[in-house]
């Protein structure tokens, strides 16, 4: 009995040592290939260059002409002198802000255009500070006549191409958000001038707790 449990020991140990100096040629059956054996994509590649190896052609543009949801149709003015006084013809499409709109623009206002033009809109601001900022130049004053006889679609021109020493907002600001920073200057420069003037909405309070803070954060 004791020889036959050394054989059949000296066996077993034989096969293992064979098997596993096996090379194994064919790696078995896969339940589900397309998980197990996925295409493998480099993170950072071109979109367009990995998809046209599939036959795919792709190059990350929206199609011509389409419009984001809730988005306006885009300014289609060419940024020249004539297209410089055609947009005076161009009618806010926002007549008024309620007052959530009234809030945001006033905070588009603040991020975007007080830092040249102050958050008193006096042309101000902290790029400037009486001479004594960066800015050789005072900014323009919205609270100015000139200004407020400039038209609604001239004033969205100068955002959406820049004007002067002014850049374009176009990257910073869709087109919804540049019309209500406009009206919400009109609203500033109406409630300022004493006349029939569209006043601020009920949350002024609110408007006016956010334009302090937003001041000393800039300061």
């Amino acid at each position: 009995m004791k020889k036959f449990l050394i054989i059949a020991g000296c066996i077993v140990t034989g096969v293992a040592v064979l098997s596993c100096n096996r090379t194994r040629r064919n790696t078995g059956r896969a339940y589900m290939p397309d998980m197990v054996y996925s295409v493998a994509y480099e993170t950072y590649a071109p979109t367009e260059e990995r998809l046209s190896k599939y036959g795919a052609h792709y190059n990350n543009q929206p199609v011509g002409g389409t419009i984001a949801r809730n988005e306006m149709f885009p300014y289609a003015i060419k940024n020249d002198s004539a297209g410089y006084t055609q947009s005076a013809a161009v009618k806010n499409p926002l007549s008024s802000l309620n007052s959530k709109e009234y809030l945001e623009a006033s905070r588009l206002y603040l991020v975007n255009c007080g830092i040249c033009h102050g958050s008193k809109m006096d042309g101000n601001g902290p790029l400037y500070n009486d001479g004594k900022g960066p800015f050789s130049a005072a900014p323009k004053n919205l609270l100015s006549d000139e200004i407020k006889k400039l038209a609604d679609g001239t004033m969205f021109h100068s955002i959406t191409y820049g004007k002067g020493q002014m850049g374009s907002y176009a990257s910073q600001l869709n087109t919804r958000q540049r019309w209500m920073i406009i009206t919400y200057i009109r609203e500033k420069q109406n409630a300022t001038g004493g006349g029939a003037g569209t006043t601020p909405p009920a949350d002024s309070t609110a408007t006016s707790k956010l334009t302090g803070d937003s001041t000393k954060a800039m300061k």
